[in-house]
């Protein structure tokens, strides 16, 4: 088979001459003219990010279902966890892109004794101690 090219369908589609055409280019109105495009696209861009965060559905969670009951940290970057679902206790290790269940258990009743376990050596009583000594001196 042989191809052979043409120039008829040059003929019956005429090419526009750009040279002949052109009109002198007028840079603020090309400017003016990309702005106005530039903020009809972000005006869309943000209405559908509304529209999205307004109509989207959500998954709804029941509060309460899980709570964290107390944690420690074991290392600098590890903590074990107690965590509540339900009535069962969870024993969660949490280290960085990793946690596993360390142990399960039977929700217990925890009862206070009334007693702290250590003194309270928080921020207020150093205060009130430091501003004492400074107010007792003559």
């Amino acid at each position: 088979m042989k191809f052979r090219f043409t120039l008829a369908p040059l003929l019956v589609f005429p090419v526009p001459v750009l040279a002949a055409q052109s009109a002198p280019i007028q840079p603020v109105a090309g400017m003016l003219k990309m702005f106005v495009v530039l903020f009809i696209v972000l005006g869309m861009l943000v209405l559908v990010a509304w529209l999205l965060k307004r109509f989207s559905v959500q998954q709804k969670i029941p509060g309460g279902a899980i709570k964290v009951v107390a944690g420690t940290a074991v290392g600098p970057r590890e903590r074990v966890i107690l965590v509540e679902v339900g009535e069962t206790w969870l024993v969660i290790g949490v280290a960085p892109g990793h946690v596993s269940a360390l142990h399960s258990m039977p929700k217990v009743d925890v009862v206070e004794t009334g007693e702290p376990s250590a003194p309270d050596k928080g921020f207020a009583p150093w205060l009130k101690q430091v501003l004492d000594k400074r107010n007792a001196r003559p």
